[in-house]
């Protein structure tokens, strides 16, 4: 069995000592983070009957980042607002990947196991996308996304 080095593995005693001579105060340990984001995609919920029907989703964002205007927000958001979200940061950000949605469902699709599975879909999707350095620095519509509670896609195409 080869034994492989961790690239996060400290290379000299030195460090060690450097490291260890120093310990963290309670205030370092329990204060908030220099900078910090939080997003969570809960609580969904299914409107409409037949054909109209729709899940949309709540979006809890908790920052002190300084290119969030509010350091707390909720706002719902429907899988159809997320891709428009998608399509328009692409257009916006030439530089950036951005990563794709959870895929279209068409069968059972407000089943509890389908609607669950979205909503860990786009939760990770919006960690990505928010956690993103180069899109909160530049993205105008990031933020409108994650905190407006009146963001309508229009505005924006």
């Amino acid at each position: 069995m080869s034994s492989t080095v961790s690239p996060f593995a400290r290379s000299s005693a030195f460090e060690d000592t450097l490291l260890s001579a120093r310990e963290q105060t309670i205030e370092e340990m329990y204060s908030i983070p220099e900078s910090f984001l939080e997003i969570e995609v809960r609580n969904p919920q299914t409107h409409g009957f037949g054909r109209k029907m729709y899940t949309d989703y709540e979006i809890v964002c908790k920052t002190n980042i300084p290119a969030f205007k509010l350091r707390h927000s909720v706002v719902r958001r429907r899988y159809s607002d997320f891709e428009a979200f998608r399509d328009i940061l692409e257009h916006e950000s030439t530089r950036v990947n951005i990563p794709p949605l959870p895929g279209k469902v068409f069968t059972n699709r407000f089943s509890d196991e389908v609607i669950e599975s979205r909503r860990e879909g786009l939760e990770r999707f919006l960690s990505v996308v928010a956690g993103h350095p180069l899109l909160q620095t530049g993205s105008k519509v990031l933020c409108a996304f994650l905190q407006d509670p009146a963001w309508d896609r229009s505005q924006w195409l």
